[in-house]
């Protein structure tokens, strides 16, 4: 992940954990210590990597004993790492490390329950871009933790037509039809939220119809235009957005729909708690 150095060096900036006072002043420069990660709630674990490499960023020659693997599910009292190293380099991590860690963690658990609330239906969950500026890779990676599907990276890699866009582009099949001249292989999604954005959206040919803040009674009315109109040769996959929560969720996950894009699985996601603590021997 092209982000995790620089975010890492950020961090370790922002704490200023080279000149952690309180340590210096009142542990032994030279003191060596164990400490163990422990698992405080259950979910899903993600992170761990990250963990780890800012405490090598630190103490390049720091041990650590890894236990449990990004994806697992774990329990309290779980031991997930434990660390031998200099007192100093244990305590100056400590904070910036779990941070990380629980934070990922908590995305990745909040995905699983997603995914548990609608399995056995049709539908996958989906994230979407609303995630902390700099963040975005890991906290993706965090929800195919949690056993969820990750939307378009950025604005580079798909093209999702919004309703800001619609106010503002004209003849929209025949832009669309100019766009995959050049463009073939990126898929093109149009949101809507009224029966006529559909009917334009499957004029247009999208590749992805999204069906953006509508109520269950108008989604299966959008749905059945766009299922009664696909045959074998034109069959757009229909997404479902906007507010989204686990209830919601699960009443959509029995429609006949590919997609649910949740954004509160980055943008509104509780730390999973975990503890660092060390070991007296």
């Amino acid at each position: 992940m092209k982000n995790i150095d620089t975010l890492i060096k950020l961090a370790l900036k922002e704490d200023g954990v080279f000149n952690d006072i309180t340590t210096k002043e009142f542990v032994a420069n030279d003191k060596k210590a164990s400490a163990v990660l422990v698992a405080k709630k259950p979910g899903i674990l993600c992170g761990v990597n990250v963990f780890v490499k800012i405490f090598k960023t630190i103490d390049k020659d720091c041990k650590v004993t890894l236990k449990l693997k990004d994806g697992t599910k774990i329990k309290p009292g779980d031991k997930i790492l434990e660390i031998y190293s200099l007192a100093k380099t244990i305590l100056a991590a400590e904070r910036i490390a779990l941070n990380f860690l629980q934070y990922l963690s908590g995305i990745a658990t909040l995905t699983n329950l997603f995914v548990k609330t609608i399995k056995d239906s049709k539908p996958k969950i989906y994230d979407t871009r609303k995630t902390l500026p700099g963040y975005r890779e890991l906290a993706k990676y965090a929800v195919k933790c949690g056993g969820g599907h990750n939307h378009r990276m950025g604005l580079y890699d798909m093209v999702l037509i919004k309703d800001n866009h619609l106010k503002l582009t004209k003849d929209l099949t025949t832009r669309i039809a100019n766009f995959r001249k050049t463009y073939k292989k990126i898929p093109v999604e149009i949101e809507c939220e009224t029966i006529q954005e559909v009917k334009q959206a499957i004029d247009a040919k999208a590749d992805i119809i999204m069906l953006d803040n509508t109520s269950i009674n108008n989604t299966k009315k959008m749905i059945k235009l766009i299922r009664d109109t696909s045959n074998a040769k034109y069959k757009p996959e229909i997404e479902i957005s906007g507010g989204v929560n686990l209830k919601t969720a699960k009443n959509f996950s029995k429609l006949d729909i590919d997609r649910i894009s949740v954004g509160m699985l980055t943008h509104s996601v509780s730390a999973l708690d975990l503890s660092l603590e060390v070991i007296i021997k």
